[in-house]
């Protein structure tokens, strides 16, 4: 299942991920968290420390993508690949296993508490002035696009904050998106321009309170949200110590806090996968995305990347090498 947090910048998205990857490894089964956002924390609320980072997907695109592409006879060149490029017959399909994914197997690292982390990295000084921070969090589009991920299986990703996903169609690539909201009109106002952007496109969406300090938060949240309130978290003395460099375990997490984790991996695990909508969705955003600027910038049709017979899931032709 692939999850991602969003929400207003200062939300605690970046936190509440990092606790529910750790709390969804522990569980059992392969995690990899991934740190799409522009402000790369992720790693470091995990615990890994920044020479333990592994290397940035964003500045490794073209060695992914001639990776990707395999012997796909529709996709001419790795430079002909753009980040809403789907999968075909003949491209290489990644899951999650390092041992025989040479993709995770380069570009993700260990953390202490058993997630592996992916980074996009951050703005090197030859992108300052001249560079949008979408060439870099298009790797993570083309990852998903190709990703074949089973039961018990869980992708982690911490996006852009506020309405930025939304720049393509990666805010459609997730079986559950947590929406994290802090009792304010700032984070109720991020909430409703995020549900308004996806409401047609069958994006589930399920709002995570946090940083929550009474009663009063809660009644705020659910008089503002409603149904769409799944759970809120208490503001946590551990988290603060950790933000402030501190040891930390899940242990260290308030019973309040951790049960609310637990909730939202039961959410998350009682999604239903959808490989017909991610399919579907993955090949309306390419052509959308070709028509645009790609078709211009690539100097092909990149519709022509579309293979019909392609069966997206853990099918006998979606594995096809």
């Amino acid at each position: 299942m692939r999850v991602a947090f969003v929400g207003k910048g200062g939300s605690g998205k970046t936190t509440l991920s990092a606790l529910f990857a750790r709390y969804t490894a522990r569980q059992g089964g392969p995690v990899v968290a991934v740190d799409a956002d522009i402000n790369q924390h992720l790693g470091m609320v995990l615990g890994v420390e920044e020479d333990g980072l592994p290397r940035p997907m964003g500045s490794h695109l073209a060695e992914i993508k001639e990776w990707l592409r395999g012997d796909n006879p529709r996709i001419t060149s790795a430079a002909a690949m753009v980040k809403t490029t789907p999968p075909g017959r003949g491209s290489r399909l990644l899951n999650l296993d390092p041992a025989d994914d040479p993709v995770h197997a380069r570009f993700s690292a260990v953390t202490p508490e058993g997630p592996r982390l992916m980074v996009t990295g951050p703005f090197n000084e030859e992108d300052l002035g001249v560079a949008c921070y979408h060439s870099k969090v298009g790797a993570v589009e083309l990852y998903l696009n190709h990703l074949v991920d089973g039961h018990g299986e869980h992708v982690v990703v911490d996006m852009t904050a506020g309405a930025d996903s939304f720049a393509s169609g990666l805010f459609t690539r997730f079986d559950m998106t947590f929406l994290v909201a802090e009792p304010t009109r700032q984070g109720v106002g991020v909430y409703r321009q995020y549900r308004e952007y996806a409401a047609d496109y069958d994006v589930p969406i399920a709002v995570v309170g946090n940083k929550v300090q009474g009663p009063g938060d809660v009644a705020f949240l659910r008089e503002h949200i409603g149904d769409d309130l799944l759970v809120c978290l208490e503001h946590s003395a551990a988290v603060r110590a950790m933000e402030q460099g501190r040891p930390f375990t899940l242990e260290d997490l308030e019973p309040a806090n951790a049960d609310a984790l637990g909730v939202l991996l039961k959410h998350v695990d009682s999604q239903e996968k959808d490989w017909e909508r991610f399919g579907r969705q993955t090949v309306e955003f390419h052509l959308r995305n070709a028509r645009a600027w790609a078709n211009r910038a690539v100097g092909e049709d990149l519709a022509a990347q579309v293979d019909p017979d392609f069966v997206f899931g853990p099918t006998r032709v979606s594995l096809q090498r």
